[in-house]
């Protein structure tokens, strides 16, 4: 989420956002996290040595120069400045932390809260993001902190298999918050559910995880982070950001909403009215963008899974009211997978921009995946 507007000086800050003092130094935003690293710590949150408050860049302290910070762990600044990593204290467990602004966002809390307690906790088909805590930020009443697992966006690393591509839209479709959970008939239309805001758990993939801002790199920046492929280490999807989402009670009458603009700015009907409307179709059409932006699309990386355009194509169609609803996608995915052999599911997802000597070093290395995870028993659809 860029912060960058039309005020925006060269360098592509706002003019009301001051320079780091010094190269590698702490931002304005940051400087909030600095300010709180103790309170923190106190509620069982260790922040990495950039944000205490006693903090001397490592650079300094060994007569490095200033031109090579970025080569430091704790030499790189934060790009969203409302999440950043910290680890539990109480087991090691890395964990994000994102701000809430009460008075921009009054219903993310609430309904992220929902939608991870009670019975959707240990519902496996809930995707939305678990969370662990809320904090009060005690100078600040209109902050609140979430304290959430530690995600990596979805399409990273790439996927490998038609097998790992359909899991993930498998998992995306079984998301049904309409009708979840059903003893309960509150309705509740996520209206952001675009590319940034579905991510991943990547601990499986990352054993040992990565650098919160080089996400490439081990955590110490000392090398190549090590991951697995999806179908060895299967992973679960999570939907984040409720920021704009809502809650509906179906007895007061078909949910209506006025138009929020969320990160996918593409929504038909809202280039046609600002009038209220049924967000359920919206959603629908976020979630059938995604699958065409990152698996469809002429300019996308991928090429093998032209069997799914049927299917995006009704989810993106320009009148809201002939998208199916999420149940008759499941259903129409269902059937799409059940005629697909392991044999297809197995296979090499390959990528459009590929040069030809990668491809053959790359489908000798997936000819010996393949034959791996069969002798292993790994499934072609590797559910988490």
């Amino acid at each position: 989420m860029s912060s960058e507007g039309p005020e925006a000086n060269a360098t592509g800050r706002p003019p009301n956002i001051p320079m780091p003092a010094f190269a590698g130094g702490l931002s304005e935003a940051e400087i909030w996290w600095r300010d709180h690293q103790r309170w923190l710590e106190e509620r069982g949150y260790m922040l990495r040595p950039r944000y205490h408050p006693d903090w001397v860049p490592s650079w300094h302290k060994d007569g490095g120069s200033d031109r090579d910070y970025y080569l430091r762990e704790d030499g790189r600044n934060i790009v969203r400045s409302c999440v950043l990593d910290a680890t539990r204290i109480s087991d090691g467990v890395v964990v994000g932390l994102k701000q809430i602004s009460q008075s921009l966002h009054p219903c993310e809390v609430c309904i992220s809260l929902y939608l991870s307690t009670g019975p959707l906790a240990s519902d496996p088909a809930n995707h939305c993001v678990p969370i662990y805590e809320v904090l009060e930020v005690p100078d600040d009443h209109d902050i609140k902190i979430m304290v959430m697992p530690l995600l990596r966006d979805f399409s990273d690393p790439p996927f490998l298999t038609i097998g790992e591509a359909m899991e993930f839209f498998r998992q995306a479709f079984e998301v049904r918050l309409s009708s979840i959970p059903p003893q309960d008939t509150t309705l509740i239309s996520v209206r952001d559910c675009g590319r940034m805001n579905i991510m991943m758990d990547p601990r499986p993939l990352y054993p040992n995880l990565y650098h919160f801002i080089n996400t490439s790199q081990k955590r110490d920046l000392s090398g190549s982070a090590k991951h697995y492929t999806r179908t060895r280490a299967p992973v679960k999807y999570y939907f984040i950001d409720f920021g704009i989402s809502r809650k509906y009670n179906p007895a007061n009458g078909p949910p209506r909403s006025c138009p929020i603009l969320g990160g996918d700015k593409s929504v038909p009907e809202f280039k046609k009215s600002l009038d209220p409307c049924d967000p359920f179709p919206t959603d629908i059409y976020y979630l059938g963008n995604v699958i065409r932006i990152v698996f469809l699309q002429a300019c996308t990386e991928y090429t093998g899974l032209e069997f799914m355009q049927p299917l995006v194509d009704d989810m993106v169609q320009e009148e809201p009211t002939m998208r199916p609803n999420m149940d008759q996608v499941a259903a129409r995915f269902d059937d799409i997978l059940g005629s697909t052999s392991n044999w297809t599911l197995r296979s090499r997802l390959p990528r459009k921009d590929e040069i030809w000597l990668f491809r053959y070093y790359r489908v000798i290395r997936h000819v010996f995946h393949t034959i791996f995870y069969i002798l292993t028993r790994r499934p072609a659809l590797p559910r988490p």
